[in-house]
């Protein structure tokens, strides 16, 4: 068996995964989570919180730009609420 390597960080509702592959994103609370996997293929996840149970569909095909569109758009919205936070 190789090693592995994964961390998360969690902002908000969203979670930066990173691993040896990449970066992925994820965004979704309790009982519901959308992935973005560093290789571009998406996972839907319904879940019973404290149960243990959970269910996780797949995308039949990994999109060609991987992870890049949602990171952008994470580190927009991102960049958006830190200069609002700013202002206020």
């Amino acid at each position: 068996m190789g090693f592995l390597y994964r961390k998360s960080v969690g902002v908000g509702p969203f979670r930066i995964n990173l691993s040896k592959s990449g970066i992925g994103l994820s965004a979704g609370g309790p009982g519901f989570r959308v992935t973005q996997s560093s290789t571009g293929r998406r996972y839907t996840t319904f879940n019973i919180p404290g149960s243990g149970m959970s269910y996780r569909s797949t995308s039949s095909k990994p999109s060609a730009q991987g992870c890049v569109i949602p990171i952008v758009a994470f580190l927009a919205l991102a960049a958006g609420g830190a200069w609002l936070a700013t202002r206020a």
